[in-house]
């Protein structure tokens, strides 16, 4: 069963979704809460498999939250999907650096939201490729060019070509077909990548990528990092 807290100071948007969520078999709403505090409390109560947390609440916003529930070790199992109203909005990306896994637009379509659910209770990030590429260029991706921090040095050539493909948002799978590899020996380098830059999920090693300049907009997947 999937454990989800909803967190939107909207009841009617709390309750639509959680009809939907609570239709399925396998999922369950385990916590509502209407403010980012309150959201923040319920997810230490409830320890939920996946907290939905909407952007913009009162007393303390989507972005407060997450950062309080990833900055906290017994919340660890937690994915954070960030709701907003727009495709690109301007504090999603700071979202994901606050830790948030993901993030979903409220009009999404029931058949999308739990699938969605599921993802990330996998720890899958829940990151379109186009949106992704567009939230970097339009906040971050601006001069002048970040340098490269030294942690990046302790990756191997491989693990920054993963690196470069999760940016690009492509799964384990499609980074396997890609470098024809494994689809374990993806996900091994993916996993090594994420432990060796602190990152708590996919999505992170996705803001790290871009905020490290390893990867810039317009490079084409799989165009840096490449090595022997």
């Amino acid at each position: 069963m999937i454990r989800v807290l909803l967190a939107d100071d909207q009841p009617l948007i709390r309750g639509g979704f959680k009809a939907m969520l609570d239709a399925e078999r396998d999922i369950e709403v385990v916590a509502e809460a209407g403010d980012g505090g309150l959201a923040v409390e319920r997810t230490r109560e409830a320890l939920p498999d996946v907290a939905l947390i909407d952007i913009r609440m009162p007393l303390l916003d989507g972005i407060a939250a997450t950062r309080r529930i990833a900055a906290d070790p017994a919340l660890a199992s937690v994915h954070v999907v960030i709701l907003t109203n727009y495709a690109v909005d301007e504090y999603v990306f700071a979202a994901l650096r606050a830790g948030a896994g993901g993030f979903l637009v409220k009009d999404i379509e029931p058949a999308e939201l739990i699938h969605a659910v599921r993802v990330a209770a996998r720890g899958d990030a829940l990151l379109a490729p186009a949106v992704t590429r567009g939230l970097i260029e339009q906040f971050v991706a601006t001069p002048p060019r970040p340098v490269a921090p030294p942690e990046l040095g302790a990756l191997t050539g491989r693990e920054r070509e993963v690196m470069t493909l999760v940016a690009a948002g492509l799964s384990n799978e499609e980074i396997a077909d890609h470098l024809t590899i494994s689809h374990l020996t993806a996900k091994t380098h993916v996993s090594r990548a994420m432990t060796k830059l602190g990152a708590r999920d996919r999505a992170q090693l996705v803001v790290y990528a871009y905020e490290s300049g390893l990867v810039t907009p317009g490079r084409r997947a799989g165009d840096g990092g490449r090595s022997a």
